[in-house]
């Protein structure tokens, strides 16, 4: 046995002045936004996750840190290995870190490793009662005690220890420059040996979920920095589903990291489930675990855990560990040297597979997709986007910056909403992947006609009881919004051909329904959807044109409507040339507020009867002049055309449409698919709209956008239409995953979730709808801004049209595409309608972070439009004209 030898150097620093300056840094950051908290991938950073408390994280961070700092030859550059341990309770007379720190201090003594080690172990912060007893930590003047306490009560600590232990290569002393380096961290210290969250409560001294993340992102990043062989290992405490210190489970406290995982388990008695259930909490929250490492306690754990496993994960098993508290467990690191040097080996593996994977990612996406609405020509490989995962309402993104040595995963708001459809926070999403797991373990997928199972019959109950209340009495499930619209159209042209006599001339005569043409009445830049028969129900536009539809034939009657906008701070309704003459002479009309726009005092107005003579004009001449010739229904996107590029009708205009039509015995067909659910502010479109329809469209945040389904809904007289004693009198039309159990689970969950104020804050109770999201004093503001034609801000949707000319505007424009790019690097993920830009979110959202997005994009319009401005100038006339079409 080597001779020991004594510590170097020990040094506690006091140095008041900088604490008290880091402090008010500290204070400052807290009352602004924090920031994102990306990961780096220049270097492979772990968290270590226990099956239990007491399995032994704390070895095994040890072992690998020793493995680590000893396994280069030659060890240049020297290594670096960073403990990092969030939460620790029993401090600081339990301490994980001092505890790496010294027994990797005395593993380096021991054997003489070439190459001198400097370890280092630093607590920044603890409770008042822990921090009593750290070795200066409760000493000091009132005044510069005041300035040690944070947020919470919790006190910024001045104990630092460092070491270092000289290798062979330098036995009369050692330089730190050449030394392998372990640095520990203990983040969060208390004193009483309980879970974080009771230590918290009985300390006063808490610490909230953002600030203990943004603690540990400032941490990796500060001791990430430098160095070209870094390892880093972040533990836990106790178990996966553990406490944190707010009471939130650890699994999903560290969630928004999703850093890769070690898993040690459990060698005792009841450790195979123990450890099985603490994987599946991992997997269940989207972690990757790489390696799952055990004690043996000779119950052979391992081997029916790898039963389990089916050999996806790596099992390994170490030694006993010595039950004899003097045991210095110097022979028990040595007998673990192998296990810890593989377990090294797979980490190390595993990262640069990763790195890989998200490397080639592009390059493949390109040559094996068909996006959607994409031009690929458009899309060089650097343009896409790789998505890691995704938590709420961020993305997280692969970023490489130029020099491809600083690559991150980093946070990016996905202001698309994943295109329309997503609604979840990150509680909420835990939540149906729970339950979404549940119906497919219960019921896999089963056929539905004749059929009723629990989840299809909540789904349906909710639905009537909520987007469907007062009105529908029906729900028909289908798979997607698109064809919800199909389903709508056949339930409404039956209903009308009922009404109006016709399948009673059927009867009579078969030859009747060739000599029919029953078409639609919809309003232009309405969409509907995809396939072949919604698109018919829709004007002409770049969705229908030849290039795409060579079958369309526009089988609707499309009327021009009013729509409504914010402009230099005012709510403006803007009228097409159809409704402008002598009555109506103004282009536009200014409304005093939104609230205003959807009063029903409007309905006795002078604009309401102007719009009434209008319609019923237009209802004449359309069903006047041929025979055989009907409008078997109405169909609407309620209040806000989405893909038509998010414009917002005058409410009045369709409440009025809707009532001519009903009035008419024409079925009236609300297209929710967008706007149901929340998106607009209410659950139903309807509701703010203030008329009811026959039937509607539901999907997309229906499920909370996590999985497709779709839903029609109707009233029992659209029922009624379809019984008779034959089979053929039936709606025949469904799919073979029409109410599957997992997508009618994540529906009833969402569902629920969205309109509960203990689970949605935004929910203002008394009256059902969601509190104001977007700021109004910050809308009108950019509503003001002289590159911003309109302005539509209203639920979860704040949209924002460009001032653009010619080829510039439009759906097949790209002279966004530089802003777009901008705000994509500034986190911000969107993908423009032509030369309108939005921002989308869940009913859930923080207005808070709805405006930090929005602060972005005001800062990024107002230099894109500085810019072009200033290009303008040295364009000529000649190359201004010019068009290229996107």
């Amino acid at each position: 046995m080597p001779p020991s030898l004594p510590l170097l150097f020990l040094r506690r620093h006091h140095h008041r002045l900088c604490i008290r300056l880091r402090l008010l840094s500290t204070t400052a950051a807290a009352s602004s936004p924090p920031p994102p908290l990306e990961v780096t991938l220049s270097h492979p950073i772990y968290m270590l996750w226990g099956s239990n408390t007491g399995v032994g994280k704390t070895l095994v961070s040890a072992g690998l840190a020793v493995s680590d700092l000893s396994s280069s030859d030659p060890p240049n550059p020297p290594p670096k290995f960073v403990y990092i341990k969030p939460v620790q309770t029993g401090f600081p007379r339990d301490s994980d870190s001092r505890f790496v720190h010294r027994k990797v201090s005395e593993i380096f003594l021991r054997r003489r490793t070439p190459l001198p080690l400097l370890a280092s172990d630093h607590a920044l912060r603890a409770s008042g009662p822990a921090a009593g007893e750290v070795p200066g930590g409760g000493a000091g003047d009132a005044e510069a005690e005041r300035s040690r306490v944070m947020e919470g009560g919790l006190k910024d600590l001045w104990s630092y220890v460092e070491r270092l232990v000289p290798g062979t290569e330098s036995e009369t002393g050692g330089s730190s420059s050449n030394a392998a380096e372990l640095v520990c961290k203990t983040i969060y210290g208390w004193k009483e040996a309980v879970s974080p969250h009771l230590a918290a409560e009985r300390e006063g001294a808490n610490v909230s979920d953002p600030s203990l993340r943004e603690s540990l992102g400032r941490c990796l990043e500060a001791c990430l920095k430098g160095g070209d062989r870094t390892m880093c290992v972040v533990e836990t405490a106790g178990g996966v589903a553990s406490p944190g210190p707010s009471g939130t489970l650890q699994c999903d406290l560290y969630r928004p990291f999703r850093l890769p995982a070690v898993l040690v388990g459990d060698g005792r008695l009841g450790g195979i489930s123990g450890t099985i259930s603490a994987y599946e909490s991992l997997k269940l929250r989207g972690y990757d675990v790489v390696a799952v490492i055990l004690e043996d306690h000779g119950l052979l754990n391992e081997a029916a855990l790898l039963s389990y496993l089916r050999n996806r994960v790596q099992v390994l098993v170490l030694p006993p560990v010595p039950q004899d508290l003097s045991d210095d467990l110097m022979e028990w690191f040595h007998d673990s040297d192998k296990v810890f040097s593989f377990l090294r080996e797979i980490m190390l593996a595993a990262f640069a597979e990763r790195i890989k994977r998200l490397h080639d990612m592009p390059r493949k996406a390109r040559n094996v997709f068909w996006w959607p609405f994409t031009q690929h020509g458009l899309i060089p490989q650097e343009n896409v986007t790789v998505i890691d995962s995704r938590l709420g309402e961020n993305f997280s993104v692969l970023k490489v910056h130029s020099n491809q040595c600083d690559q991150l995963i980093a946070p990016q708001f996905d202001a698309c909403a994943s295109w329309w459809t997503q609604g979840p926070d990150a509680a909420l999403q835990i939540e149906l992947a729970r339950d979404m797991g549940y119906a497919a373990a219960r019921f896999g997928h089963v056929m539905f006609p004749e059929n009723v199972y629990e989840p299809a019959l909540k789904c349906g109950e909710l639905l009537l009881e909520g987007v469907g209340k007062g009105w529908a009495s029906r729900t028909f499930f289908s798979d997607n919004g698109s064809t919800a619209i199909e389903i709508a159209l056949k339930m409404a042209f039956r209903k009308f051909s009922l009404d109006h006599g016709i399948l009673k001339d059927l009867t009579i005569d078969d030859s009747v329904e060739r000599s029919l043409d029953i078409k639609v009445l919809a309003l232009s830049g309405s969409y509907h959807g995809d396939t072949l028969g919604a698109m018919e129900a829709q004007a002409p536009s770049s969705y229908t044109g030849f290039l795409q539809q060579p079958w369309y034939r526009g089988r609707g009657l499309f009327l021009d409507p009013p729509t409504v906008f914010i402009h230099n701070g005012d709510w403006n309704i803007s009228f097409p040339k159809p409704l402008q003459s002598d009555v109506l002479k103004l282009e536009t009309m200014t409304v005093s507020s939104c609230d205003d726009l959807f009063s029903q005092t409007r309905d006795s107005s002078d604009l309401a009867r102007y719009y009434s003579a209008h319609i019923s004009q237009k209802l004449f001449q359309l069903e006047e002049p041929r025979e055989s010739v009907y409008i078997g229904a109405l169909i609407i996107e309620p209040v806000i055309h989405g893909a038509g590029g998010m414009h917002m009708v005058d409410p009045l205009f369709q409440r009025i449409l809707v009532k001519e039509c009903q009035n008419r015995k024409i079925p009236v067909v609300f297209d929710e698919v967008f706007t149901g659910f929340w998106r607009i502010g209410r659950e139903s479109a309807a509701e703010l709209l203030g008329c009811l329809p026959d039937i509607a469209c539901f999907a997309k945040l229906m499920t909370g956008g996590i999985i497709p389904l779709a839903a029609t809904l109707a009233t029992e007289a659209v029922f009624n239409a379809f019984e008779g004693d034959s089979k053929l009198m039936a709606l025949l039309h469904g799919h073979s995953y029409s109410a599957h159990a997992m997508g009618c689970t994540a529906a009833v969950k969402a569902i629920q979730w969205f309109k509960d104020p203990c689970t949605n804050p935004n929910i203002a109770h008394e009256k059902q709808c969601l509190k104001e999201l977007w700021d109004p004093e910050l809308v009108r503001h950019i509503s003001s801004h002289s590159a911003v034609q309109r302005v539509v801000a209203l639920g979860t949707l704040c949209a924002i049209e460009l001032k653009a000319n010619g080829c510039d505007s439009g759906y097949a424009s790209i002279y966004l595409s530089s802003l777009v790019h901008r705000l994509r690097e500034d986190g911000v993920y969107m993908r423009p309608l032509g030369n309108v830009i939005y921002l989308m979110c869940g009913p859930c959202i923080s207005p808070q972070v709805c405006n930090q997005q929005l602060e972005k994009v005001y800062q990024r319009i107002h230099e894109f439009s500085t810019e072009t401005a200033k290009h303008t100038e040295f364009v000529s006339l000649p190359e201004q004209s010019a068009c290229k079409q996107g």
